[in-house]
């Protein structure tokens, strides 16, 4: 089971020896999980258990509010992606105005040395830490080349000749090219949540919906979907998919809603996992709710076709 420490206040000073790497893992991509394998098998020569350090909020975000880029997965989302990689202790570093301006050398001292008791370090070879990113390998190198701990840089993981990134990521997405977006994360993009009780206007207009409140501001991914639904029952259902604001009814907050093509039941509370297999249409604000039944209407039957055919959009 992997050990999840929220903030830097409660790491011990002298904890127990380990390898660490330090990012923020946003997609837990093939980049990333190229490092995660690296990490593990120094681990396992050293006889020392795994650590992984991140952030939260991502950096980003912090400095640049509505500005940053989205998130390709959810925090928990991203956690449940590195338990599954095999990583034994996660640290997840509130980064604040304080954290912000801490100098490289205090981050180097005070964190990796004092409180992760770090024996080998594992980074990307472009990156940086501390106030105005002025720490990087180099200065790392120095506490290495001492003895404080050993150190690597893994080297620029490449698909197709270009280097495996979340930004390129989150560009596949946002062009719905779900294929490359697989290929470069290795798994097939998905979004996962609670179905809870939304205004149940779907079932109003004939096509209820699942309803899974995103938790982010905002998403690599909005309109219309084809999707498929996992966590249902012991096969994957079909559907189609609404994920952003919801424009014609003004309802604020970016949700994801599923209108289950074939299974019809009482779902409420159940964790699922939303599948994007095919993008239909852009999210759109329609006159009434009459305009609006249409273009559901026309969303559900180009659904049925696609898993009938496997037709893509004109």
């Amino acid at each position: 089971m992997m050990q999840i420490v929220i903030g830097q206040h409660n790491l011990d000073v002298g904890n127990a020896p380990c390898v660490a790497t330090i990012g923020n893992y946003d997609g837990v991509h093939l980049g990333h999980q190229s490092v995660i394998k690296h990490l593990s098998e120094r681990a396992l020569s050293l006889n020392l258990p795994t650590t992984l350090v991140l952030f939260e909020p991502h950096p980003q975000e912090f400095f640049h509010k509505q500005h940053a880029p989205s998130r390709i997965y959810t925090f928990r989302e991203k956690v449940e992606l590195i338990r599954q990689a095999g990583i034994q202790r996660l640290v997840c570093l509130r980064f604040n105005q304080a954290f912000s301006q801490m100098l490289p050398e205090e981050f180097v001292q005070q964190l990796l040395i004092d409180k992760l008791a770090v024996k080998h370090l594992v980074v990307g070879d472009d990156f940086r830490f501390g106030r105005d990113r002025e720490g990087d390998f180099a200065f790392l190198n120095q506490y290495a080349n001492r003895g404080d701990f050993s150190l690597e840089a893994m080297p620029t993981f490449e698909v197709d000749k270009s280097r495996v990134s979340s930004t390129r990521i989150r560009q596949a997405l946002e062009q719905a090219d779900f294929t490359l977006a697989e290929k470069l994360l290795g798994r097939a993009y998905s979004l996962s949540g609670r179905i809870s009780h939304g205004q149940k206007l779907g079932r109003k207009l004939g096509f209820p919906t699942l309803n899974l409140p995103t938790r982010r501001l905002r998403s690599p991914l909005q309109g219309v979907y084809v999707v498929e639904v996992a966590g249902l029952s012991s096969t994957l259902e079909p559907g189609a998919a609404n994920l952003g604001s919801r424009p014609t009814i003004d309802a604020g907050g970016m949700t994801l809603e599923v209108h289950l093509l074939d299974a019809e039941g009482d779902f409420y509370g159940q964790r699922v996992e939303v599948f994007f297999k095919q993008k239909i249409r852009d999210e759109e604000r329609f006159d009434n709710l009459e305009t609006l039944t249409a273009a559901i209407q026309r969303d559900v039957e180009f659904a049925r076709d696609y898993f009938h055919h496997q037709i893509k959009p004109v």
